[in-house]
């Protein structure tokens, strides 16, 4: 019978940990995929394997939390398999209104569900951890306003990242020892910003291991019958699994429905996300790495659409004849023309209010960020408060 349930848990687990892979590898791998620097096969190996790195790594913290910290009873294999069948509810839900679904915000939902239904909620945690639910978006929409209010612009008209025909890297076999060296048409410019991209890629896809291998793995580690390490592997191997199918398809069509950003664009919002993920991971905060994105999406557009007013003008509200441009996201900049200054106007050609982000998508993306962990809350709730033995 407890072989028969754990099994049940394994494809439980599974099943979670496929669909984070497709909705996290897209999410990391899509802007490189689409400007041609890796393909989609290398992408989910790359992804498979950094996934694992941070999920055996700073992923035990939030590994601890979700398994240990949050009740204050260790959870038993019937309640584990039962909080995986939420969180995979939580992803159909997810799927069902098409964005990417906030897993960690959903298992903890499930647990905390748990918690209530038994008493044996941890006030304290759950208030720690929701207080960090609350301050993430704020801390990534800033960050990523400074970097496009006064770093972005700059960067991009001094930095251009594109991807010249043929191999990247070609094996020089006229020497004793065979070495490699450039490809026919790559410049030294273009072989450094490739490895700048895969590097931020590859801390991306850390991140990713640090914040949803926990998801995956959590409820069937202790008592519940598997060790942190093996729960770690069936979590990485299903992500990885998500990663070569279904991501496929959202590693074509990431970033699209929220903004049309160019790639470097895309690479600060990384940086950013993956960064405020992983601090957070590592104090042991499950976080959602599609918050941290979005909100640092959102935040470079607003920072670039208030260039043209200054902070004076944006206090009094006086902006003379100054105006917030929108959509300059997507604004490039000529070699030859320099960032505009604070202040100064943008290139009208290039100024679309609906291209610089869908205010509908936002506001689907953030109500999922609620509804998610809400509903897995209460279903958890109403199951352990029917049968508490489960517990």
């Amino acid at each position: 019978m407890v072989e028969t349930l754990l099994l049940v848990g394994v494809v439980a687990s599974v099943f979670v940990g496929f669909n984070i892979g497709g909705s996290s590898t897209g999410i990391t791998w899509g802007p490189s995929v689409g400007a041609g620097i890796v393909t989609k096969t290398m992408a989910a190996s790359i992804m498979t394997v950094f996934v694992f790195l941070g999920g055996i790594t700073v992923g035990q913290n939030v590994m601890q939390t979700l398994s240990a910290d949050i009740v204050t009873v260790e959870l038993t294999l019937e309640a584990g398999v039962a909080i995986l069948f939420f969180i995979g509810m939580g992803i159909l839900v997810a799927n069902v209104f098409g964005v990417p679904v906030p897993t960690s915000m959903t298992t903890v939902g499930a647990i905390a569900g748990l918690g209530l239904a038994t008493g044996t909620l941890n006030y304290e945690t759950i208030a720690w951890i929701i207080s960090w639910w609350i301050v993430t978006p704020i801390i990534g929409f800033w960050i990523g306003g400074v970097i496009g209010r006064y770093i972005y612009p700059a960067v991009n008209r001094r930095v251009t990242i594109e991807k010249s025909p043929g191999p990247l890297l070609t094996v020089d076999r006229v020497t004793a020892v065979p070495r490699p060296t450039l490809g026919p048409n790559t410049t030294r410019s273009e072989l450094v910003t490739t490895v700048v991209v895969l590097v931020i890629g590859c801390y991306m896809a850390f991140s990713a291991g640090a914040s949803n291998v926990p998801n995956a793995a959590a409820p069937l580690v202790g008592e519940a019958g598997l060790e942190v390490t093996n729960a770690v592997i069936l979590a990485t191997l299903a992500i990885g699994l998500g990663g070569f199918t279904i991501a496929r398809r959202t590693m074509e069509s990431v970033g699209g429905e929220l903004s049309d950003i160019p790639l470097l664009a895309a690479l600060f919002v990384m940086v950013t996300a993956s960064t405020i993920t992983t601090a957070l991971s590592y104090i042991g905060i499950p976080i959602s790495l599609v918050m941290a994105t979005v909100m640092t999406i959102v935040g470079i557009g607003w920072g670039r659409a208030t260039r043209p007013i200054t902070i004076r003008e944006a206090v009094t509200g006086e902006p003379a004849q100054n105006q917030i441009d929108l959509g300059v996201i997507v604004a490039e900049e000529n070699d030859d023309e320099r960032a505009p200054a604070i202040g100064e106007r943008e290139r009208e050609a290039v100024l679309d209010a609906a291209t610089l982000f869908n205010p509908r998508a936002v506001i689907k993306y953030v109500s999922m960020w609620i509804i998610g962990p809400a509903m897995s809350t209460l279903l958890a709730y109403g199951f352990f408060s029917v049968l508490p033995g489960v517990a």
